[in-house]
């Protein structure tokens, strides 16, 4: 039946693709864009989303808001973590891994990105590895790295980790102070409007990346840097900050604090339960992820053709569970589908 902080989620099992907003994040935007409409908004009252936004991200995710930076996407982040590596040092990413991440290693030309399966990426770090680039959770089918596997090889020889989170937080409890950065999109399990991201860094590592992108609103005190030289950048992970698309922080902030009250274990243990009893009603074994990924002919087609809102190809189908999601949800797949092949 509908939530009722989501009442046109039913069916929608797409949240790898978009997720849905909650009611408060509704009302908030539309709040900001009345004030907008109507002249009664000002540039620097937008900052309190901002800020509040990162206080509420680095609660949820174990560190202090004086390590996060935020901008507007992935790239960007693993930008700056890609440029400030030597020349010629070795990145290990999953063969497979989701552009964003891998693109920006990939397009230096000057560091040997080696490419391994997704469940080898742990046992492949090697003392000549310089970082670990890969994605918490797939973005294609939902398998989930065994993180903290990798953060202890890499630990042991003295490798850098950058993780993808932007489909795992949000259901998945990730401990940022476990690895070196932590990169998150937040339209997708974060439940925000596009253009707001998140890179935690580790203490002791900030001055080893060069605000490409610098801005006013890096700067120390930004409104009092609007114009000219000299540069004066935050002391904290501000520094790497991008001027930010102002009501789309109104919504994140909104969508955060409405996932951190309901709290990322339980929001994990409904996901996960969902898409177990999805694969058990298929005939498939149980997973750790709230993504399933069905193969079979005209799936995504079939889906859609029900209402059911799935991602995938034309003979895969990606099916999502959330927080808006439900059994019926998981009765309607298997339904739709037919159940056991």
């Amino acid at each position: 039946m509908p939530h009722p902080d989501f009442p046109g989620a039913a069916g929608y099992l797409n949240t790898a693709s978009i997720g849905m907003p909650p009611a408060p994040a509704i009302k908030a935007m539309k709040e900001a864009v009345g004030d907008w409409a109507t002249g009664r908004a000002t540039a620097p009252g937008y900052d309190v989303y901002v800020t509040q936004a990162r206080e509420v991200w680095a609660r949820m995710h174990g560190v202090e808001p004086r390590d996060v930076a935020i901008g507007p996407q992935v790239s960007y982040f693993a930008g700056l973590v890609a440029q400030s590596l030597p020349a010629g040092a070795e990145v290990l990413s999953y063969d497979g891994d989701f552009a964003s991440l891998v693109y920006p290693f990939l397009v230096r030309g000057d560091l040997r990105v080696r490419l391994v399966p997704l469940q080898d990426v742990a046992d492949a770090v090697r003392p000549e590895t310089a970082l670990v680039a890969v994605s918490a959770v797939q973005s294609s089918d939902g398998r989930v790295a065994d993180l903290e596997a990798i953060a202890v090889a890499a630990t042991a020889h003295d490798a850098l980790t950058v993780i993808d989170g932007t489909q795992a937080c949000g259901w998945l409890p990730i401990d940022a102070s476990r690895f070196d950065f932590l990169i998150v999109a937040t339209y997708k399990w974060l439940l925000s409007p596009r253009g707001t991201a998140f890179m935690s860094v580790r203490p002791g590592l900030l001055d080893t990346l060069t605000p490409s992108a610098a801005g006013w609103y890096s700067a120390d005190r930004p409104w009092d840097r609007v114009y000219g030289a000299p540069l004066r950048l935050a002391h904290d992970a501000r520094r790497l900050d991008m001027s930010p698309a102002w009501l789309s922080w109104v919504g994140t902030l909104a969508a955060l604090e409405y996932l951190e009250a309901a709290e990322v274990e339980a929001i994990h243990a409904h996901d996960v339960r969902l898409a177990n009893a999805l694969l058990d009603g298929l005939g498939m074994p149980p997973s750790d992820s709230a993504i399933v990924s069905v193969e079979r002919p005209r799936a995504a087609a079939t889906l859609a053709a029900a209402g059911l809102r799935a991602g995938g190809l034309t003979d895969a189908a990606r099916i999502c569970f959330h927080v808006y999601n439900d059994e019926e949800d998981v009765d309607a797949v298997l339904r739709t589908l037919g159940g056991a092949a």
